[in-house]
C-alpha cells in the first residue's frame, strides 16, 4: 500500500481508505448502502489492515449512528493500528440544534461520536457540509478547543464550495488539511476550482463515491437495465447526476482498457483517481469481502500513459463559466499565466491530466 501525506500535514494516510457507510443498515438513505453487522465488519477490518488500509471513514448520519457503533466494535483491540475519520454537520434529528456546526452542535456531536466509536480521540474530524447560519469564527474556535483538548487531532471539511473553504482557511484556527469531495471519471467538477485551491493551499482530497455512485462497477452497460441489487434503485436520486451517454462512453473505454490490461473496470477507474493531483486517499466501500478484494486490486500497478490519455479524453466535459474563455483563448490564458502564450499552468493541468 502506498501512503501519502494528508494535504500539507504530517499525517500519512493510505492511498485507499475504507468507507464504513455500509455498516449498520439503519435509515432510508444511508441505510440503503448496506447492512454490515459487527461480525462481518471485523472480517472487513482485518482484511483492510492486512492490505495496509489503515484509515476508516464514517459519519454520524450514516445509518443514524449505527455505522460509528459497528466500526467502533469492529476496531476494538486494534485502535492503535488505525486512523478514524468521522463527520458531523448534516441533520441528525428534528430539533433546532440537531443540524449545522454551531459550538453546541459540534461539542455534542464529538461527544456522541467518541462514545459510539468507543475511543478517546478522532484522528480526522470533518465538517460534513458548510453551515451558513454559524459564523466561521465560532466554528474554528470550537474546533480549536477540541484539538487542544486532544479529542480531535486533525480537521477537514466535506462538500465545501471553493469560496467557503477559502474563507475558512483565512480565518484563525485549526487549518483544514483535507476535503472530502465527489470525484470520478463520470464526475470531474472537482478539477475546476477545488483542485487548484487544494494544491495551492495544501488541502488534500479524500475522494468519496469514486465509482460514480455505483455506476462504474462494470455492471451497468449501454442498453441494459440497472442490475438487481444495485444501490442505484434506492439512492440514484440522492447521488450526483450523470448523463447516460457520458457513462456509456466512459464504460466503453474502460472495457477496452480492461481487455488490454487484465484489470477490472472498477480497478481501472479507482487507479485513475490515484494519479490525480491533490488526491491523498480514495475512499472505497464494500458490502462483503468479495467487493473489498475487487477494490483492493486497484493499487500496486500503473496505467500506461496512453490509457490515462484515453480516460482523460473520454471523461472530459466542456469547461463551465468562467473557465471556458481561459481554456480556449490565448489572450485569456496569458492573464492566468503571463509569458506562456497559448496556455496556462492551471488550464493545461486540467486539459492534460497533469
Amino acid at each position: 500500500m502506498e501512503y501519502r501525506n494528508l494535504g500539507r500535514s504530517g499525517l500519512r494516510v493510505p492511498v485507499l481508505s475504507f468507507g464504513a457507510g455500509t455498516f449498520g443498515g439503519r435509515g432510508e438513505l444511508f441505510g440503503a448502502w448496506g447492512s454490515t453487522d459487527v461480525t462481518q465488519a471485523r472480517e472487513i477490518v482485518a482484511r483492510c489492515l492486512e492490505a495496509g488500509v489503515t484509515l476508516f471513514d464514517t459519519a454520524d448520519v450514516y445509518s443514524d449512528g449505527a455505522s460509528e457503533e459497528v466500526l467502533g466494535a469492529a476496531l476494538k483491540g486494534r485502535r492503535d493500528e488505525v486512523l478514524i475519520s468521522t463527520k458531523a454537520g448534516l441533520p441528525a434529528g428534528d430539533g433546532p440544534n440537531d443540524w449545522g456546526t454551531s459550538r453546541s452542535r459540534l461539542l455534542g456531536s464529538v461527544d456522541a461520536a467518541l462514545r459510539r466509536l468507543g475511543t478517546d480521540h478522532i484522528d480526522v474530524f470533518h465538517l460534513h457540509a458548510y453551515d451558513a447560519h454559524t459564523p466561521t469564527e465560532e466554528v474554528l474556535d470550537t474546533l480549536d478547543d477540541l484539538v487542544r483538548a486532544g479529542r480531535i487531532r486533525y480537521t477537514g471539511v466535506s462538500n465545501f464550495p471553493g469560496w467557503q473553504l477559502m474563507r475558512s482557511l483565512r480565518t484563525p484556527g485549526p487549518r483544514y488539511v483535507s476535503h472530502q469531495v465527489y470525484y470520478s471519471l463520470v464526475g470531474r467538477d472537482y478539477e475546476w476550482d477545488l483542485m487548484p485551491l487544494g494544491r495551492e493551499e495544501g488541502v488534500g482530497a479524500m475522494v468519496w463515491s469514486p465509482l460514480g455512485w455505483g455506476r462504474l462497477t462494470g455492471r451497468i452497460r449501454r442498453g441494459a437495465p440497472i442490475p438487481a441489487g444495485s444501490r442505484l434503485h434506492a439512492t440514484a436520486a440522492a447521488g450526483p447526476p450523470v448523463p447516460d451517454e457520458l457513462l456509456y462512453a466512459v464504460v466503453d473505454v474502460l472495457d477496452g482498457i480492461a481487455a488490454e490490461t487484465g484489470r477490472s473496470i472498477p480497478q481501472i477507474a479507482l487507479n485513475w483517481l490515484t494519479t490525480r493531483p491533490t488526491v491523498s486517499s480514495v475512499i472505497i466501500g464494500a458490502r462483503d469481502l468479495g467487493q473489498l478484494e475487487e477494490n483492493l486490486g486497484a493499487v500496486g500497478w500503473e496505467l500506461a500513459p496512453e490509457h490515462l490519455a484515453r480516460l482523460d479524453a473520454v471523461s472530459r466535459r466542456p469547461a463551465p463559466y468562467p473557465h471556458f474563455p481561459y481554456e480556449r483563448q490565448e489572450g485569456f490564458a496569458r492573464l492566468v499565466s503571463p509569458g506562456a502564450p497559448g496556455g496556462s499552468l492551471l488550464y493545461d493541468d486540467h486539459a492534460h491530466g497533469a
